[in-house]
């Protein structure tokens, strides 16, 4: 067994990361390059197929299949994985008449899938062959090609699959993205396709789904001790406390930030009033902004926020929204 080297230094670690990254992105500029009107047949060939998309593949080829196949669904186009191994074994049922079947092989000769090419067909499917060859036994089997050709992969051996995995992962994401831009998928389809996760959360749920009523955060007046501001934020601990005017009307905010910093510069903090040291004209928002608005609204900002008083369009207030409810689940 070969002796490890005695050092690997921290440079020529990252020597060895950007060269494999500089292969790789030099890899994905070639194949970007080669693009033809294959491309634009594979996609034709799906959006006019009455079925669905089925990824082929087997080894690491599998997984990038695997991959594929879920970013085609993630962007509106029903796709599955087929394991090419299991294909032969009965799984082979998944696919019908009017599916349209990406074969993925590096080398478009992996026994596995050449021999289901054939029945694939027989089965009424159309085949495309995503291959680094393609003058292969898929290539030449294949309605279409994917062409996933690479020079040489970036580990130092030329064996393991990185450039060229990366090249076909890559083809599959464009594909996916230019299936979904031509039945012009939009963000709200994408939402309906991510219900549970944080994207379907921010994209379909709006501030009032999550939002703290005024039965249930802190409630004082310009006018009124700091204390008493104080004991009403520990009651309703949300890090803040709205400070309203006449008719519940919006006047201020005060944050747990807030009474640290009052405190911080007072000795005695027992004359101060709420005015005293509220943000007068605090950033707030309305009940019917998307979650998504609202955490852009929160983040993207020199100084972030966790909390947002919410008002109605007359500006009285609402409630209160944190950052910690639009991430709950």
């Amino acid at each position: 067994m070969k002796k490890k080297p005695k050092t690997f230094s921290k440079s020529k670690a990252l020597m060895v990361a950007r060269a494999v990254l500089a292969e790789e992105t030099q890899a994905l500029q070639a194949a970007a390059g080669r693009l033809d009107d294959n491309f634009s047949r594979v996609v034709e060939l799906i959006r006019r197929a009455p079925g669905k998309v089925v990824v082929v593949g087997l080894g690491k080829s599998g997984l990038v299949a695997n991959a594929i196949a879920a970013t085609l669904c993630s962007l509106g186009t029903t796709a599955v994985y087929l394991h090419a191994g299991e294909a032969a074994h009965g799984d082979i049922g998944i696919v019908t008449q009017g599916d349209v079947v990406i074969l993925v092989s590096k080398s478009g000769a992996t026994p596995e899938l050449v021999r289901l090419a054939p029945v694939l067909r027989a089965r009424g499917a159309k085949l495309v062959a995503l291959t680094g060859h393609r003058r292969s036994p898929l290539g030449e089997e294949a309605d279409a090609i994917l062409d996933a050709f690479v020079v040489r992969e970036a580990d130092p051996l030329g064996l393991a699959p990185t450039s060229s995995a990366i090249v076909a992962l890559a083809l599959g994401h464009a594909l996916a993205v230019a299936l979904a831009q031509a039945e012009g998928f939009s963000t709200e389809d994408f939402a309906r396709t991510h219900p549970s996760g944080q994207l379907g959360r921010n994209l379909l749920l709006r501030v009032a789904d999550v939002m703290h009523g005024l039965d249930e955060i802190a409630l004082t007046a310009p006018d009124e001790k700091i204390r008493d501001a104080v004991v009403a934020m520990t009651r309703w601990p949300l890090g803040a406390a709205c400070v309203v005017g006449p008719h519940k009307k919006l006047a201020g905010l005060v944050t747990d930030g807030d009474v640290r910093r009052a405190l911080q510069q007072h000795e005695d903090i027992r004359p101060l009033t709420v005015a005293d040291v509220m943000t007068v004209n605090p950033v707030r928002i309305v009940p019917e902004t998307l979650l998504g608005d609202a955490l852009r609204l929160m983040e993207d900002r020199p100084s972030q926020i966790s909390v947002l008083p919410v008002v109605d369009a007359k500006g009285r207030c609402l409630g209160l929204l944190r950052l910690h409810d639009i991430y709950q689940h």
